[in-house]
């Protein structure tokens, strides 16, 4: 059996499959990697596609729906592989793109999550949203990244090549030890998409391992192809699960002292939309957090230990960057 397993999931996206694949295809070790599709019920003929173009392509089919999460869970639990890549079928990676992560990986068994230096496709220069150069996290839960925060993207100079720990690796292009993954209990189903691969991440490292970036590897992602960013639906998951991930991780009654801050300032960002006319945006805010506090007793039940991680930026990024005016992520500091 082959060591690695990069796993694609699909859903109605021939279009991206016939755009990227190729590139994973020709750019992957075939003696290292398989590459499978998991299917999530598709109604378009992406099945039909791949049979036709790319026969040496695996394919796993489910018979429904199940989301970013319980697409990965239901594949991955078929897989064997030492190690899983979770790919977005939106990029193009890179020739050499698997192996300095794995080496990274393998020489340390305590990195159990990894990902490379995620570019944007559409603008190769910079940076891109979906992880850059390394996912982190302030101590209010607002993640942001080594090349972008917020909505500011950095070009890639070269300034955050070197492999380093940091707090979340991005699902777009998620290394991860298939033993560690499951052991977690996977992607929380729940999510549905959004947060999801930073929730895992966290899991992980409140059980002690590490989570890496290593920019040797190089992939261009365009970003936006499940939900675009103006859809209500996404500001509804990302504030609802960032919610549901903060009671997960962090210690009581550290949890709920950072919710009641996020109220106030998921408030103000309520406000915000409202002043820009995106009604449906401010309405969804609202409709997470009513469905968290709902929600929160279904999480308290059996917690693990949490840790105090050093990987968690000690300062509010909110402050750094409205206040102080420091868009870039080696102002921070």
């Amino acid at each position: 059996m082959k060591r690695v397993a990069v796993v694609i999931l699909n859903w109605n996206g021939k279009k991206w499959l016939e755009k990227f694949l190729p590139s994973v295809v020709n750019n992957s070790n075939k003696e290292l990697a398989d590459i499978i599709v998991v299917d999530n019920a598709s109604t378009d003929d992406s099945l039909a596609f791949l049979n036709e173009n790319y026969p040496e392509v695996k394919q796993i089919v489910l018979d429904a729906n199940f989301g970013f999460t319980g697409g990965y869970n239901r594949a991955i639990a078929q897989l064997e592989h030492e190690y899983i890549v979770l790919l977005n079928s939106d990029i193009e990676v890179s020739p050499n793109w698997i192996e300095p992560i794995i080496r990274l990986m393998d020489s340390d068994q305590k990195i159990a999550a990894c990902q490379p230096k995620v570019l944007s496709y559409n603008s190769p220069e910079n940076f891109e949203y979906a992880g850059a150069a390394g996912g982190m996290i302030d101590y209010l839960g607002y993640p942001f990244c080594r090349g972008r925060i917020f909505d500011t993207f950095e070009k890639d100079n070269g300034q955050y090549d070197d492999a380093r720990r940091v707090f979340w690796a991005t699902g777009a292009c998620l290394f991860v030890r298939t033993e560690v993954y499951k052991n977690m209990g996977g992607l929380d189903e729940f999510f549905f998409a959004h947060m999801e691969e930073i929730d895992l991440c966290w899991r992980m490292q409140n059980a002690g391992y590490h989570v890496w970036v290593e920019p040797q590897s190089k992939v261009y992602h365009v970003g936006g192809g499940t939900l675009q960013a103006d859809n209500p639906r996404k500001t509804f998951l990302n504030f609802r699960n960032n919610l549901l991930m903060i009671l997960k991780n962090r210690p009581l009654p550290h949890a709920y002292l950072i919710i009641f801050a996020r109220l106030i300032l998921d408030g103000a960002a309520g406000i915000q939309f409202i002043f820009k006319g995106q009604y449906s945006h401010c309405l969804a805010i609202i409709k997470a957090h009513f469905t968290f506090y709902r929600l929160q007793f279904n999480y308290l039940g059996n917690r693990e230990p949490k840790r105090k991680l050093k990987t968690i930026h000690s300062r509010s990024i909110l402050i750094q960057y409205f206040l102080q005016g420091k868009k870039n992520y080696r102002d921070l500091f």
